[in-house]
């Protein structure tokens, strides 16, 4: 119902516009658009039940609830009646079943079973905590999960109890632990994770796992149903072993692990092949660099005869599924900033299945997405392109054509004009390296005209934008800005030893890809070179500041939740234990001046630019602390510039629907008080 007056009153806006073109993207339709995500097909892949996501206008807030369709976009149904949070939809091994999780009335959630034939559906669990990893057992009698079990902290003092009726100061709060607050979570409670099965007719749960190690993941049954194997870190020191993992197989009966893999490196994302005599899993040998490729390899159950597949494939490899044959191994992957799904064989033969996979970030264009398989090798995903959110994709192996099962975004953005996406590749002047970066025109462009250019650095800085859908791009594109966003070096899909140029060189020469985008991007001779603009958030915010200290060519930066001292961030921000000795040697205080030479602060005393400084209240990740580094030091300075705190936000800064409206609304508005050279629309 609400997604139907926000389109009404859309319409009635462009009733207006009757006979002319369509209006642009604007920053209320964000309201109204809808993706699809984590897609799950049935095993006999004639239905679909995934995640149908939107944004709550009155609430503010992203929502999801589960529907089920045919895979020839008949019957598409709501799952059920609830009109609450509903996720992590899983189908039963027969298929006759579906379990999902729902929020629950105590800000937790709770196990659900779907009958397909009854088309109702049970609670299952009373939870004192929120499962994740729903996982069945072979014969469908009983579901595995992760659950967080609540634990006690170091008691130091004991304090005087408080009289009656008084009103005293909450107590000290004391935390031993390395990780003891995350972004988008905050501090902590102390305790771990631990693995539990219920029956799927419901009844008490039972604890698997124990000890003081975190059981997380989506653990795997063995094919008779006695064992369940996961990825973990049980070692002494695992807390700061924190890179690494191992697999084991845990007993249901009586919880005895058994290890089966041993290495300095990470091993995870399990599946069993349908034989239930091999496992398929993820790792790579820790060799301590800011990037290296995830690889795939197969191991016998009881760990025996491990092997790597696909070793000779420069690319990282996520989300393994084995084929029903058991002679190949599905997976997604990143290549030149578009995710795929591909299948390789046993004997390393490779396919690619499908594109465009991805879409359900709605922000920026990053990666993601999901995907799922039948036994009959119908692979759903979800499905993207510049022009829409993630939607469901359909392919059969054999044919890489994908067909979309039921568009949800067609009464919203076959009714706007959308800027229009071009992908650009240039030379570097560095070391003539070939770099990839898109273009996006403002809707109704005219080749005739001189356009501003707002160049858009991406987060990471080991990520990658790509030709994906991105509601932040398109509001920029219909300011009147041509948008330039580049995957400089450092950013994956391009191979291991591209990603790793950032090793102890951050920033570094990908500072130099930037600007010789915007340099290629000029000569195209629809931009003025008077009205450029920058910005960028996360590490594309210490890129902005960066180039900013480097250079006065832009006309006014945008700043967003940057990292502006990494002596200061690496000691502050959630996760500060990660990055010494792989993105720079050594702790901060062993070698002060190599961390303080990659500060963009360091560059301050340069910047000449007016510059919009702006951070979430509780960003943890890249602290206030560090935006205010960069505002006072300008104010200080003399420099025109504002800081913009968020209230709320952690570091994912549009989390909310209005947020992201009111980011995009401040950056531009910020940049028109300086926009010249290009001629007004």
């Amino acid at each position: 119902m609400q997604r139907i007056v926000i389109l009404l009153l859309l319409l009635n806006f462009s009733t207006s516009l009757i006979n002319a073109q369509n209006p642009a993207f604007t920053g209320m339709d964000v309201f109204a658009l809808e993706w699809a995500d984590d897609p799950q097909i049935s095993p006999d892949g004639k239905k679909i039940v995934y995640k149908r996501s939107g944004m709550d206008i009155m609430k503010d807030q992203r929502m999801a609830r589960l529907w089920l369709v045919d895979t020839d976009g008949s019957n598409h149904q709501k799952l059920t009646g609830f009109d609450k949070s509903e996720s992590s939809p899983r189908w039963s091994p027969d298929g006759k079943r579906i379990a999902f999780s729902a929020k629950s009335e105590n800000d937790g959630s709770e196990i659900f079973v779907y009958s397909i034939k009854t088309g109702k559906s049970m609670r299952i669990s009373q939870l004192v905590g929120s499962p994740s990893g729903l996982s069945w057992s072979p014969d469908g009698n009983q579901i595995a999960f992760s659950m967080f079990v609540e634990g006690s902290e170091m008691t130091i003092a004991k304090l005087p109890k408080a009289p009656k009726g008084a009103e005293w100061a909450d107590a000290p709060k004391v935390t031993t632990r390395l990780k003891h607050e995350a972004d988008g979570s905050g501090k902590l409670k102390p305790g771990y994770s631990q693995i539990f099965v219920i029956d799927a007719d419901g009844g008490m749960p039972r604890q698997i796992t124990s000890g003081n190690f975190h059981h997380r993941g989506t653990p795997v049954w063995s094919a008779d149903g006695t064992k369940l194997f996961l990825s973990t870190n049980r070692s002494e020191d695992w807390e700061y072993d924190f890179r690494n993992s191992e697999i084991y197989s845990v007993d249901v009966q009586t919880g005895e692990f058994e290890q089966l893999t041993d290495r300095d490196g990470p091993d995870r994302s399990i599946a069993i092949s349908p034989d239930g005599k091999q496992l398929a899993y993820l790792g790579y040998d820790d060799k301590r660099e800011a990037y290296q490729n995830t690889k795939l390899y197969v191991m016998n159950i009881d760990g025996s005869n491990k092997k790597v597949i696909g070793g000779n494939i420069d690319r990282s490899f996520s989300s393994p599924v084995w084929a029903s044959n058991g002679r190949g191994i599905y997976y997604s992957y990143d290549h030149h900033g578009n995710t795929k799904v591909g299948l390789i064989s046993l004997s390393g033969k490779d396919q690619k299945i499908a594109d465009n996979l991805g879409g359900t970030g709605i922000g920026r264009p990053y990666g993601g997405g999901k995907f799922s398989v039948s036994k009959n090798n119908k692979v759903v995903f979800t499905h993207t392109t510049p022009y829409h959110p993630s939607e469901l994709g359909l392919v059969k192996k054999g044919n890489d054509k994908a067909t979309l099962v039921r568009p949800l975004n067609d009464d919203l953005l076959n009714y706007r004009t959308l800027g229009q996406t071009e992908e650009i590749w240039y030379e570097s002047t560095f070391d003539k390296r070939n770099i990839q970066g898109w273009i996006v025109k403002p809707p109704f462009f005219d080749a005739s005209k001189k356009y501003p250019l707002l160049v858009e650095n991406h987060g990471g800085p080991i990520l990658n934008y790509g030709d994906r859908f991105s509601p932040e791009i398109q509001l920029f594109a219909s300011k009147g800005y041509v948008v330039f966003y580049p995957n400089p070096r450092g950013s994956t899909s391009y191979g291991e030893e591209f990603a790793n140029l950032l090793l102890n060189n951050y920033p570094g020469e990908d500072y130099n890809d930037v600007m010789d985008g915007v340099d290629a991007v000029l000569a195209k001779g629809y931009v003025s070179e008077d009205s450029l603009f920058v910005t960028g958030g996360s590490a594309g915010g210490i890129m902005t500041a960066w180039m900013i200290g480097k250079n006065n060519r832009f006309r006014a930066a945008a700043v967003v939740k940057p990292v502006m001292n990494w002596i200061s961030k690496t000691l502050v921000a959630d996760n500060y234990y990660g990055y010494a000795n792989t993105r720079y040697p050594g702790q901060p205080w062993e070698n002060p001046m190599n961390y303080w030479k990659f500060s963009p602060i360091s560059l301050v005393g340069n910047i000449e630019t007016p510059t919009l400084v702006m951070v979430g209240s509780n960003d943890m990740r890249t602290p206030l602390s560090e935006a205010k580094q960069l505002y006072h030091a300008l104010k200080l300075r003399k420099i025109e510039t504002a800081l913009v705190e968020v209230p709320g936000a952690f570091h994912f800064i549009a989390k909310r629907p209005s947020q992201l409206i009111a980011k995009i609304e401040y950056v531009v508005g910020w940049f028109e008080r300086y926009r010249g050279g290009a001629e007004e629309e």
